[in-house]
C-alpha cells in the first residue's frame, strides 16, 4: 500500500499539520480539540472575541469587564502553554470584539482573521460548528467559511453544544450525523485536557458539563446561513439572551449580499 493511499485512509492527518484553530472564547479550544492540539505539529489558536460580555452578570466578581477580559486572556495563555501551544492570537488585540457581539462585527472579523491567516499560512482552518449554541460560535463558523473561500484554505468544524429539538442540552455532538472523524484521546491527553480546563477557574461549573472525552471533526458543511442552524428554539434563545437566531442569520445574509454587490461592481 503506498503512502499516498495511506494518507487518504486517515483524514485526521490533515488536521495535524499547521492548523489554525479559530474559536470564539477562551476555553472553547480545550473543550473542542484539547487532544487534537496535543497531537498537531504546528497548531495556532485564534480567539475571535475577548470572552467578556457586556452583561455585569458575567464580570461582576472581577470589578470591570476589562479586568475579566484580561483574566480570560491570561487563562487562555496558561492553558495553551501547558500543552506547548505558543502561537496564540486574540483578534483585534487591545481593541478586541466583545463577547456575544461577533455577528455585529463581521467585516472587521473577516479582515482581522484574513490578516492572521496570511501571516500563519495554515494548511487548514478548524472552527466551531453552526449549531445554535452561542451566537459567537455560529459567527466563527460563518467568518471561517468566508476567509476559507477567499484564501482557498479548507475549513473543518467541531461541535461544542446545542439544544435538541425537544429542548435537551447536547454536548460535543454534531446536530446531524455523518462524515465525521472521532478522536479517542489517550489517558495522557485526557489528563492534559482536564488540566487545561482547570486553568480556566473563571469558568467554574460551566466546564464540568463537558465530560465527553471524544472529539469530533468534519469538513465544513455547506450551510444556508440565511437561516438559523435548525428550526427549533436555539440554545441562547432558551437562555433568553437579547439575540435571536434570525437576527444572527440576517447579519450573515447582509454580509454576503454586500460582498456580492461589491464584487459585481466594475
Amino acid at each position: 500500500m503506498s503512502m499516498h493511499h495511506n494518507q487518504r485512509m486517515d483524514p485526521l492527518q490533515r488536521l495535524l499539520g499547521r492548523t489554525l484553530v479559530v474559536v470564539a472564547h477562551p476555553d472553547d479550544e480545550a473543550v473542542g480539540c484539547g487532544a487534537l492540539l496535543q497531537r498537531a505539529r504546528e497548531p495556532v489558536v485564534v480567539f475571535a472575541t475577548d470572552g467578556a460580555p457586556t452583561d455585569k452578570y458575567f464580570w461582576g466578581h472581577y470589578g470591570s469587564r476589562e479586568a475579566y477580559a484580561e483574566l480570560r486572556r491570561k487563562e487562555a495563555r496558561a492553558a495553551l502553554g501547558l500543552i506547548g501551544v505558543k502561537r496564540v492570537y486574540f483578534l483585534g488585540e487591545n481593541d478586541a470584539i466583545v463577547d456575544q457581539q461577533l455577528f455585529r462585527e463581521l467585516p472587521r472579523a473577516v479582515d482581522l482573521l484574513s490578516e492572521v491567516a496570511e501571516q500563519v499560512r495554515p494548511e487548514i482552518l478548524l472552527t466551531l460548528a453552526y449549531e445554535g449554541g452561542h451566537p459567537d460560535h455560529d459567527s466563527c463558523n460563518f467568518v471561517c467559511s468566508v476567509v476559507g473561500r477567499r484564501l482557498s484554505i479548507p475549513v473543518w468544524e467541531m461541535p461544542l453544544y446545542h439544544r435538541s429539538s425537544d429542548g435537551v442540552g447536547v454536548f460535543q455532538e454534531f446536530l446531524d450525523e455523518g462524515d465525521e472523524i472521532v478522536v479517542q484521546p489517550t489517558k495522557e491527553e485526557i489528563e492534559n485536557r482536564r488540566r487545561m480546563l482547570e486553568l480556566y477557574p473563571s469558568q467554574g461549573q460551566t466546564l464540568q458539563q463537558f465530560a465527553a472525552t471524544t472529539e469530533r471533526f468534519r469538513p465544513l458543511r455547506k450551510y444556508d446561513y440565511s437561516k438559523p442552524p435548525h428550526p427549533g428554539v436555539l440554545n441562547y434563545e432558551a437562555w433568553q439572551w437579547p439575540i435571536t437566531g434570525s437576527e444572527v442569520a440576517a447579519a450573515f445574509s447582509n454580509y454576503l449580499e454586500q460582498e456580492r454587490s461589491s464584487s459585481a461592481q466594475p
